[in-house]
């Protein structure tokens, strides 16, 4: 199927949204849209807690993986773009935060916000499906508005699962 897309970008959402005031960039420039993007967040809980993640767009196509990394000194997880380049490593440090997540990650919904302002910067639900059941996986919906890196997005994201996974004993 033609989309007139460049390979590993993802599909333009089919809503409209306000774009932020300026780029918020993180992970590189390369991961901005000027349309809002839609995406998947899938999750595999895997053995002693560890969770690796898939994200793909809305079409099922692959643009980012997350790996955790066992038995290492510090929790850390690997995200990767779908060729398989690392883009960054996630760990737990605790410095001041600039995003905020508003609302509960457990909960069925939550927004991410820029700083202490009431900038959205992407919206995150929860899917429930037969499949997630079956594979015990969870799986989430995640909108980035435009003009924010949708990497960084996804790496938040990883690091809210993990925080919640402390918080209920999961890890």
């Amino acid at each position: 199927m033609a989309t007139g897309q460049e390979p590993g970008n993802p599909i333009p959402a089919m809503r409209t949204y306000q774009p932020v005031e300026h780029p918020v960039v993180v992970i590189g420039p390369q991961y901005l849209a000027q349309y809002p993007v839609e995406l998947v967040v899938s999750s595999k809980l895997l053995t002693l807690g560890e969770n690796d993640f898939k994200v793909s767009d809305i079409n099922g196509t692959n643009i980012f993986q997350v790996k955790s990394k066992l038995l290492t000194l510090h929790d850390r997880r690997f995200m990767k773009d779908a060729a398989g380049n690392s883009l960054v490593n996630l760990r737990q440090k605790g410095e001041v935060p600039d995003f905020k997540v508003k609302g509960g990650y457990g909960e069925s919904s939550c927004s991410i916000l820029l700083g202490d302002s009431n900038t959205m910067l992407a919206q995150m639900h929860r899917l429930h499906s037969l499949k997630t059941m079956i594979l015990d996986s969870d799986s989430f919906g995640v909108t980035v508005y435009p003009n924010v890196d949708y990497a960084f997005i996804v790496a938040l994201v990883v690091i809210l699962d993990e925080i919640n996974a402390d918080r209920s004993g999961e890890d």
